[in-house]
């Protein structure tokens, strides 16, 4: 008698994908992701130095990502660096979905010349931001450093990551930054990536992840 187990649930890959058109008075943007790309990046925000970052998310995390956007930045980047970081923060949220079958939990640590940065994640579902870095200047070219932290705390409270960033060491802020910015991508690709062992199940010992805003 041959018993034939039936075969693993299987996580498509082809639903791994987030696409979000935020509209408010102040900004117009688009996201699209994709987490089983090959890192191709177009990203137009208006935010010269943010594209440079998240060129970098793109390109170390593996995502296939699209961002254009347009805002207020003849008055300052603060609402399109936010606006850009809650729909990404959606766009992974959406790609995400339950949760199957992924590692869910990742963590890298990220050298850049003096800089070394370590990013720690887990894709609970439960929005947390522990930040650590401490950026010298106050500007990169015309990039507000203060805007770091902002794009962060945007991209957690809407994807329901929790995420902790520390600088380990480092005196040059663009440095700093693009360290904190590749580490994010590394462990963020580490997490989201299936695991063949978990069979499309949940990662968690409740059976649930619960998601952002739900």
């Amino acid at each position: 008698m041959i018993c034939l187990t039936p075969a693993p649930a299987v996580v498509s890959v082809s639903e791994r994908t987030g696409e979000i058109h935020r509209v408010t008075g102040e900004t117009d943007v688009r996201v699209a992701l994709n987490l089983d790309g090959t890192g191709r990046c177009q990203v137009t925000t208006g935010v010269p130095f943010l594209d440079h970052m998240l060129h970098q998310l793109a390109s170390h995390g593996l995502l296939d990502l699209e961002i254009s956007a347009t805002g207020d930045t003849h008055i300052d980047d603060h609402h399109s660096n936010e606006d850009v970081g809650i729909a990404v923060g959606q766009a992974l949220a959406q790609a995400l979905g339950n949760r199957r079958g992924i590692h869910r939990f990742g963590h890298f640590v990220a050298p850049l010349d003096e800089a070394l940065v370590q990013v720690a994640l887990d894709c609970s579902g439960r929005p947390h931001l522990s930040y650590g870095l401490v950026i010298p200047a106050q500007r990169i070219g015309s990039y507000d450093t203060e805007l770091v932290k902002e794009f962060f705390v945007a991209v957690v409270n809407n994807s329901g990551l929790t995420l902790h960033i520390r600088q380990l060491d480092g005196v040059n802020s663009h440095h700093i930054v693009e360290a904190c910015f590749k580490a994010f991508a590394r462990a963020l690709r580490l997490a989201v990536e299936i695991d063949p062992r978990r069979a499309g199940s949940v990662p968690s010992s409740k059976g649930v992840l619960e998601r952002a805003g739900a």
